[in-house]
């Protein structure tokens, strides 16, 4: 006997994944339906007949998750490391599994320790004055600091959390690392401490952590306050790790001397999208965005060919896992 092809729903399919939709449908031998639209109760339709669908970082929660069952849908892969997106109790309830992806940590260290570089080295006050052609030495805007005279704190220490400190040996700074699960290698590398010694510690605290319950809003009033003054805080993992009124109350007291955010809360009805011309409507963004020393990208570290490759073809294996009952090691345990 046969065995029936194995065939995904994709939502929210970018031009820029089409390519390896198309490689690793051929390579895998699985038919892939792919559609640009966003997983809703409205477009719930276009999933009757399968089992498996791939999405995005866009919200999917209960309603939309009751519709995608009621046609059939039995599991969600989300071409994303993080998965705080969709409602996992919701889907528990309906009998949904869920799944991530996982892709090369390269693309996201490499983005941090750019980050780092770029905060410590003022440069977009350089790069904003260049635009104007204010070329004159002002120390209060363009003098920066060496890494290697700086201690860096690593708030989680998973496979990018790894790489960046990885990256980091190699400049001679100081490093402390911080996880509710050490990792038995790296202590001979780093010294782990608890979150309030990193805190006190750190001239610079680079976040690594998926969000979670337990360390929502880990960066807060009573955790800035114990950082040094003029502390440099770079957020390439999740927006919910920060509060963002607490930071940029202590952006606009000098608490933080600088910060680079590639997350934010709430960004997930912005980015992604062209917003321009537009207001945004999110204040918060739109605040940070103004401060000086203070760098914002729109949730881009992990946006490289080699991060979209895996992403599209991680999402095509564990469709493919569930659909054939195998082990699926990117299914999240709700």
């Amino acid at each position: 006997m046969t065995e029936e092809r194995p065939k995904i729903l994709v939502y929210t399919r970018r031009k820029d994944e089409a390519v390896f939709f198309g490689k690793f449908g051929r390579q895998y031998a699985v038919d892939v339906c792919e559609r640009e639209e966003v997983p809703t109760v409205e477009t719930a339709a276009l999933a009757q007949g399968f089992s498996s669908i791939s999405i995005t970082t866009t919200p999917v929660g209960e309603p939309a998750l009751k519709a995608l069952r009621e046609r059939g849908v039995g599991f969600v892969s989300t071409r994303s490391v993080g998965y705080d997106h969709i409602d996992l109790r919701a889907a528990k309830g309906l009998g949904i599994r869920v799944g991530n992806v996982s892709y090369a940590p390269d693309a996201v260290s490499n983005y941090t320790l750019m980050f780092i570089l770029m905060a410590i080295r003022n440069i977009k006050n350089i790069a904003r004055l260049a635009l104007a052609q204010d070329y004159s030495i002002q120390s209060d805007f363009v003098q920066g600091r060496i890494l290697r005279n700086l201690t860096v704190g690593i708030a989680g220490t998973g496979r990018i959390g790894r790489r960046v400190i990885d990256h980091l040996e190699g400049f001679g700074c100081g490093i402390l690392a911080y996880d509710a699960h050490e990792s038995e290698d790296l202590r001979r590398r780093v010294r782990y401490v608890g979150w309030e010694e990193l805190c006190a510690s750190c001239d610079i605290i680079s976040l690594h952590m998926p969000a979670a319950r337990d360390n929502h809003h880990i960066v807060n009033a009573a955790s800035l306050a114990k950082m040094k003054d003029g502390v440099i805080i770079v957020n390439t993992a999740r927006g919910s790790l920060i509060d963002t009124a607490a930071f940029m109350d202590a952006v606009e007291s000098g608490k933080v001397g600088a910060a680079a955010l590639d997350v934010v809360e709430e960004e997930g009805y912005l980015y992604y999208n062209n917003l321009r011309g537009k207001v945004l409507p999110n204040r918060d963004i739109a605040v940070l965005k103004s401060y000086p020393n203070v760098i914002v990208t729109p949730h881009t570290a992990f946006y490289t060919d080699q991060s979209i490759s895996d992403m599209v073809e991680n999402s095509i294996k564990s469709c493919i896992a569930f659909q054939r009952g195998g082990e699926n090691p990117w299914e999240v345990r709700l």
